[in-house]
């Protein structure tokens, strides 16, 4: 089997859809109990990425841990005040990857599989957990004047 074809097989075996900040996605578990009636404790999906659909930059109000299943190793870019950091998701501890990855909330950050015609399938687990309401997707300007000096990083994970 090729890659597109476990792409294809992943997206349909694992029910994906499109996500907003790019990839696929499906939500796997949403908290019963909620800290104020209507945010959950904590969520969890499994998201896709592909050579070609990264996660452009985003921020969300809670703490995301990312956890690696299969494919290519990812990269988890984060940027702000303190500047440009590289969180790699993967196996391969030599390269200083690990098959987790913690981004704080109200980061900044986005990702991308780092290998050509490739792919990432992680989970996600947010706490307190996802809300749309708390997402928040950046265009290629609004970052480009706050964090000019990360113009390159910036023109993959964004759109115009």
């Amino acid at each position: 089997m090729n890659t597109q074809e476990r792409i294809n097989e992943l997206i349909e075996k694992l029910a994906l859809h499109l996500h907003p900040e790019g990839g696929y996605y499906k939500e796997t578990y949403r908290s019963s109990e909620s800290i104020d009636g209507e945010q959950s404790l904590m969520t969890s999906i499994l998201f896709l990425l592909t050579s070609e659909n990264a996660s452009n930059f985003h921020r969300i109000q809670s703490d995301e841990h990312w956890y690696f299943h299969e494919g290519s190793p990812l990269t988890v870019h984060v940027i702000g005040e303190n500047g440009h950091e590289k969180r790699m998701l993967g196996l391969d501890f030599t390269k200083g990857q690990s098959p987790y990855q913690l981004v704080y909330k109200q980061e900044i950050f986005g990702s991308e599989v780092q290998e050509l015609n490739s792919y990432a399938l992680v989970s996600c687990a947010v706490a307190p957990g996802f809300m749309f309401r708390d997402f928040e997707l950046f265009t290629r300007q609004e970052l480009l004047n706050q964090y000019p000096q990360h113009e390159e990083i910036i023109g993959r994970l964004t759109a115009e």
